[in-house]
């Protein structure tokens, strides 16, 4: 096996195992976001045997690094204060994806492709003047922050969560944003043991391409450069 699937396997084996110590203590889930239907992002038919829906939030990325975003194909998501309850599993996935998306420079992150840069640190800017260095530099990737979130996810996921543009884009409203993309990816169902870690682990590599699927290779690998 790829040595990136067996040690990205081996993490999530610890997540399971945190995820179901806490149930042992009590709910994982925060009270009323999804209800009893939870959306998953799987291309395929997930090896529990449960069905899952062929859609990813980005499709492909352009040579200039830009995804096309495409909204799962599920129930409307609840806004809430936040996707998923806090738990232990949830610090080690943000921190593997800040591991393969923004080692370097974590919250204050910028595509290292972005020729002209935002004018001040990303976590020290609101929304709006966010979305302006968008505006005022086309033609180039704006993925930003510590989950790389480009501006049409951004957007989106801000309005699932009704953050307004005056919200600064600190580190506390970039996990919540984050959040909402692993609830699609399928976490709620990850910690109920109905989805496996090998389908949890492809749904995260559609949405962030630095990490690998099953194949130990990025989802998008070959397109622009993309590996993980």
């Amino acid at each position: 096996m790829h040595l990136a699937v067996v040690l990205f396997i081996a993490a999530f084996g610890n997540l399971m195992f945190a995820a179901n110590a806490s149930a042992e203590g009590g709910s994982l889930f925060a009270a009323g976001v999804w209800g009893d239907t939870r959306p998953g992002l799987s291309a395929a038919r997930a090896s529990d045997g449960a069905a899952v829906r062929a859609a990813s939030l980005f499709v492909g990325r352009a040579e200039r690094g830009l995804f096309a975003d495409r909204v799962p194909q599920a129930p409307a998501f609840a806004a809430a204060p936040s996707a998923v309850a806090g738990g232990s599993d949830l610090a080690i996935i943000r921190g593997l994806i800040q591991e393969a998306e923004s080692r370097r420079d974590g919250y204050d992150a910028v595509q290292h492709g972005a020729r002209v840069k935002p004018p001040k640190p990303p976590t020290q800017m609101t929304l709006a003047e966010i979305y302006e260095w968008i505006e005022q530099t086309p033609g180039q990737p704006h993925a930003i922050g510590r989950y790389q979130f480009i501006p049409v996810t951004l957007r989106r996921v801000a309005k699932k969560l009704g953050v307004g543009p005056q919200a600064r884009f600190g580190p506390q409203l970039q996990d919540r944003l984050a959040d909402v993309l692993l609830a699609e990816a399928g976490l709620h169902r990850f910690r109920d043991g109905s989805l496996t870690r090998v389908a949890f682990m492809n749904n995260l590599a559609k949405i962030w391409a630095g990490l690998p699927n099953a194949s130990g290779r990025s989802h998008y690998h070959g397109h622009a450069g993309n590996r993980a």
